[in-house]
Formats: C-alpha cells, sequence, structure tokens
C-alpha cells in the first residue's frame, strides 16, 4: 500500500514538473519571440537587409527623421501596417519574400527607382500607418493648398492613399519636390542659331520644321496615305475585345513627327507661352494675344532622367492639344496630334501582323509563371520597342532603337501616345458597317481620349500595333498637389506623351 502510495505521489510530482517544465518553455520561446520581433523590427536589421542604393542616407534627409520635433519615424511604421491592422500576416509576408529575395535573387540587378515609384510603393507603405501618426490632418501649419487638398483626401478615400502626394517624404529626393517648380524652362542654354521662319514646304515629302524664335528643329516623315486593316484578328494572340472587329480603314497623306515631341521642342513651346503663376490659364483669342500656355509643374516633370531629346512626359491631352495649336500659329502649317486611324496606319508600315516586326506576343511577353523561369528570346522586340524588359523603368533617347519601314521611330514602348480621337470601345463595330471608312476620326463627343503605343513601362503584349489604351483623367489627376486641378500636367503619370501630326495643304504637290 505505502509502495503504491509512494508511486501515485512520485507520478503528480513527476506529472507536476513537466507541467512546470512546458511553462517554462513556452515563456522563454515567447520571450525569445518576442525579442526577435523586437529585432527585426530596429532599422539597423532593416538595412542589413534591404541594401537599395542610398536608403539610409535618403531617410536621413528626409522630414520623417530630420524634423523640427525631434520625432524619428522607423522603418517599420511605414513599411508595416500598426498592430491590429494585420501587422504578423504583413510582417510574415515581407519577411518570406526578402529571405526568398536574399537566396534567389542579386540586389544589383533590381531596378531600385522602379519600385520608388507610386503604384510599386503602395504595397509596401501602409495607408493606417500614415494615418497613425497624422491623426489631425488640418494642423495649424497646414497651408491654404494643403488644406484643400486633405479635404480633396477625405472625399476620395477608396482611391486616394497618402502617398499619391507625399510619396518621397520618408525617403528623400531631390528631383521630387513637392512645390511648383518656377525655375521649370528657364535654364539657360549655349548660344545657337535662332531660326526666322519655319520651313518652306512645297512638295510632299520628309522635311526638318524649324521653330521661329528658337533653335528647335524637328523632322517630319512623309507618310504616304492608303488603305489597311485596323484592329486586331480574334486570333491575334493576348488581344483585348476594344480592338475588333477588323475594319477597311483608308489614310490621305500626312507628314508625322519622326519621333515624340522631345522636352527641347516643348520647352520652347512653355518658354513661349507659359504662365508663371499659380492660377490656371485658359487659351485666350488667338488672333489678338495669342495662346497662354503651361502654369509651373510641380517638382521635376522630367523626372530626373534629363530633357533634352527624350520624350516629353507629364502633359495632359488639353496641354498636349494646346502645343499642336501653339505650333500651328507659328509656323504656319496645320498641325494636330494624330488620328487613331493615322497612327495605327504609321506604326503598322504597311503590316497586317500584331508587331511591324517578326515576332508573336505570346513569345515575347514576360508574363506567367513559366517565363519568370525560362526568359523570352527579345532580341528582335529589343531593337526597335523601348518597353518593359529593357528600358530600365525610364524613357530613353531616339537613337536607342531602330527606325520602322516609314522611317518612323518609338510608335511602340518608350512613352505612350496621345490620339486626337475620343475613346469608344465599340467604336470599331460601327465602322465595320462600311466597306470601307475614309480617315476616320472618332465619335464626336467623349469624356476621355484614346491613348496608344504602349510604354517604358509596358508588356510586351500592350505594345503591339493594335492595342489600344486611353485617358484616365480623374485616376491620373488624384496624385496633383495643385487646387483646383491642374489642366497641364499630371504629377504621377510619366508614361504618356505625343507626337504630331502635319495635314497636308491642297497647295502641295503630291
Amino acid at each position: 500500500m505505502k509502495l503504491k502510495l509512494g508511486n501515485l505521489f512520485n507520478g503528480k510530482r513527476a506529472y507536476a514538473f513537466f507541467i512546470l517544465l512546458g511553462v517554462v518553455a513556452c515563456l522563454v520561446v515567447l520571450s525569445l519571440g518576442n525579442k526577435a520581433m523586437e529585432y527585426t523590427s530596429t532599422d539597423d536589421y532593416c538595412m542589413s537587409c534591404h541594401v537599395h542604393p542610398h536608403a539610409e542616407e535618403s531617410w536621413k534627409l528626409s522630414t520623417h527623421y530630420n524634423n523640427e520635433a525631434g520625432v524619428i519615424v522607423h522603418c517599420v511604421e511605414c513599411h508595416l501596417p500598426p498592430k491590429g491592422h494585420g501587422h504578423l500576416v504583413a510582417k510574415a509576408k515581407h519577411g518570406f519574400k526578402d529571405v526568398y529575395g536574399m537566396l534567389f535573387k542579386d540586389s544589383a540587378d533590381f531596378n531600385w527607382e522602379e519600385k520608388r515609384k507610386v503604384e510599386n510603393a503602395q504595397h509596401f507603405v501602409y495607408k493606417e500607418s500614415c494615418l497613425k501618426c497624422h491623426q489631425n490632418l488640418f494642423p495649424t501649419t497646414l497651408s491654404p493648398e494643403g488644406d484643400d487638398a486633405h479635404l480633396y483626401y477625405l472625399t476620395s478615400k477608396e482611391e486616394l492613399r497618402c502617398i499619391n502626394c507625399h510619396l518621397h517624404v520618408g525617403h528623400h529626393d531631390p528631383n521630387a519636390a513637392h512645390e511648383h517648380n518656377m525655375n521649370f524652362g528657364t535654364i539657360a542654354s549655349a548660344e545657337e542659331e535662332i531660326y526666322e521662319q519655319p520651313t518652306p514646304v512645297s512638295r510632299f515629302e520628309s522635311f526638318t520644321e524649324k521653330i521661329p524664335g528658337t533653335s528647335v528643329s524637328f523632322e517630319m516623315v512623309a507618310v504616304p496615305g492608303g488603305a489597311f486593316q485596323m484592329g486586331s484578328p480574334e486570333k491575334e494572340p493576348l488581344r483585348d475585345k476594344d480592338e475588333g472587329p477588323v475594319f477597311n480603314a483608308k489614310v490621305s497623306n500626312f507628314w508625322m513627327g519622326k519621333v515624340e515631341v522631345s522636352w527641347e521642342e516643348y520647352l520652347a513651346f512653355f518658354k513661349a507661352t507659359s504662365s508663371q503663376g499659380r492660377k490656371e490659364a485658359m487659351e485666350v483669342d488667338e488672333e489678338v494675344d495669342g495662346i497662354t500656355g503651361p502654369t509651373p509643374p510641380w517638382g521635376a516633370p522630367d523626372q530626373g532622367w534629363g530633357k533634352g531629346s527624350r520624350p516629353a512626359i507629364t502633359m495632359s491631352w488639353h496641354a498636349a492639344n494646346t502645343y499642336c495649336r501653339w505650333l500651328t500659329q507659328v509656323t504656319g502649317k496645320k498641325y494636330r496630334l494624330p488620328t487613331e486611324a493615322e497612327w495605327e496606319y504609321a506604326c503598322r508600315a504597311g503590316s497586317q501582323t500584331p508587331y511591324p516586326f517578326e515576332g508573336s506576343p505570346k513569345d515575347y511577353t514576360s508574363k506567367g509563371f513559366m517565363k519568370k523561369i525560362f526568359s523570352p528570346d527579345t532580341t528582335t522586340i529589343n531593337s526597335y520597342v523601348a518597353y518593359e524588359l529593357n528600358s530600365n523603368g525610364m524613357t530613353m533617347a531616339p537613337e536607342a532603337v531602330k527606325p520602322n519601314a516609314f522611317g518612323l521611330k518609338n510608335m511602340l514602348g518608350n512613352v505612350a501616345e496621345f490620339c486626337l480621337d475620343y475613346y469608344d470601345p465599340a467604336i470599331y463595330q460601327e465602322y465595320s458597317k462600311s466597306k470601307v471608312v475614309e480617315n476616320p476620326r472618332g465619335p464626336k463627343k467623349g469624356r476621355e481620349h484614346v491613348v496608344r503605343g504602349g510604354s517604358f513601362k509596358s508588356d510586351a503584349k500592350d505594345v503591339r500595333s493594335a492595342a489600344r489604351d486611353y485617358t484616365r483623367t480623374k485616376a491620373w489627376l488624384m496624385t496633383d498637389p495643385q487646387m483646383p486641378k491642374s489642366i497641364w500636367w499630371y504629377s504621377d503619370v510619366m508614361e504618356v506623351g505625343f507626337r504630331v501630326v502635319c495635314e497636308v495643304d491642297e497647295s502641295i504637290e503630291q
């Protein structure tokens, strides 16, 4: 009996010991886990993994580190949501990506400038984190413009994120000042010949246009008119529904800019017409006072990539159209944006395949799991198009690619291009009811305009000859800090530019 009681007593003691040991082990694990959580949330730990160039330097130059209050905002306070808003889940997700990147990727190959853009940054900067610190959106130090902008945010919370306007406050970028660039376009250049007259043209052939009063010239290519099949057939790989049905179109002779309108050309317009005040300037009677042009933009509209021969970007459709009106006025020729039909005809240059060169969108696209493992052979497309895989996330100079059969460069890629037509996804159905549509100009009215050609950010499927896109005015204006919203500039939509067309006058020998 005593032996049984002893065994029972010893058994209970052993049981209690193991329970106590388990509790201690749990406490140790929890303590270590908490220590690990704290350590992996420190700035030093973040910097040890995230080796993108100048991350620490740009952070220490930002208002989140260097400010009057002396408050330092740490990495995880922006790059993880606060506790209670999916903090642990986000930490695990980003941690897994970090480990995967360290094991299987080379950080030297990352395009950090591309990753810093708002469409990518929104996956690593949380609105809840911004609002946790900035609970009062109307402090006494806020400017009237800031009041208007924050009121606009409150009425558009579903569409807007804080970083739409405040993208660079966490990591300082000297090229992204949150203010009007009043010196934009005023930098003195070396002395060059100033043209007194535009280029006289009497025959339908390519010519170099000279902008009077400036040293700027640009090449115009004579595009002989003709008939073609516009749109993409149903069997074309990776097409969209608004590209069909295919219909027969015919366009007249026209001249088209060999490349997109460059910063050099656009700045000549800006210098001649810009409104240096902050109020939005509207055009007035051209015969009396001429054309009033853009107000100064916010920050650096060239994104710091350089101007010169690179395509001008971030202007609105309204600004591009006004540029054409100004060019018409100073040269005496009839300049305008291309119609969608003229654009596709010029892009195809006699071809009816997905591209004006050999290859299938299926072969060139980088989308899909298998394409990430087995990279596509892009030798051919790389020689004609500046797009996602070869642009390094920025615009490129014209000499980077070959011309098409008409002698036009960058019809596909580099920057997407505004067209004259209003956008209608069903307009091709209307056109297809006619045997041949001559010089189609799109619907008579609409809200958005056609955009063609894809850009440096586009996948190969979106730089096909028939691929269509359109302006998204409301969404694009979300990033504009100016109130009222600017009719001239978009702050963050930097992949759209334009090229010009010149109509052939009846007096021209053809």
